[in-house]
């Protein structure tokens, strides 16, 4: 079955290729003047995905939109893995705590705004994130949670990109945008995807590269 995946507009053309050929109807994003300029074409500022559901600042002109300083710029930015809704709860928009709640999906709160960018869904219990609170929150929920060295992701317009920035699940697969095997952790990371049964799809071609996740 195919599945609409959405990408930033600045993504290497091999990502959205490997996506078509695992059956991806791959959507390209691209904004101006909503939020930062680096961030103007990462889809997890503008979306989210809670189960086989996008809800997304483009759905109509009554949904929350997105501002361009922090913390009215991460009101999409949550991690949901199905069963769990992460995110600074007190700056998240109304629509997805509706349908989070909707879907029966438990709340964890975290002080972390950029909760997508900061953390890898791998199934609907397990996560990865450099992020100390994140993995303390979500390990308080009952996740099972890999921390990892932060940094070693580039996003071009600032110091550092986040290792969720760069990640989505395609099917059984998780993908990373760019080369993972450069990462400090990244045995653990392959260790801790395929104890879940997963596989890990990378791109030796270029460094890992936040873009926003790809949902």
């Amino acid at each position: 079955m195919t599945r609409i995946t959405y990408i930033s507009a600045d993504a290497d053309p091999r990502l959205a290729e490997w996506l078509i050929m695992n059956n991806c109807n791959v959507r390209s994003v691209k904004t101006e003047g909503i939020v930062a300029a680096p961030l103007c074409c990462h889809p997890d500022m503008f979306m989210c995905r809670i189960g086989t559901q996008i809800v997304s600042m483009f759905a109509s002109p009554d949904m929350t939109r997105p501002d361009s300083k922090y913390p009215e710029d991460i009101c999409y930015n949550a991690a949901c893995t199905g069963r769990y809704f992460i995110h600074n709860l007190k700056h998240t928009a109304p629509e997805l705590l509706l349908e989070a709640e909707k879907a029966g999906m438990t709340l964890v709160n975290v002080r972390q705004g950029y909760t997508k960018c900061s953390t890898v869904i791998v199934d609907e219990t397990s996560v990865i994130t450099y992020d100390k609170g994140i993995c303390k929150a979500c390990s308080a929920a009952g996740m099972d949670v890999l921390l990892v060295t932060p940094g070693h992701v580039i996003l071009p317009g600032y110091d550092t990109g986040f290792i969720g920035g760069c990640s989505g699940r395609i099917g059984n697969t998780i993908v990373f945008n760019g080369d993972l095997s450069l990462h400090p952790d990244c045995d653990r990371i392959l260790e801790f995807i395929g104890n879940k049964g997963l596989e890990v799809k990378w791109f030796g071609e270029w460094p890992l590269t936040d873009i926003g996740s790809i949902i």
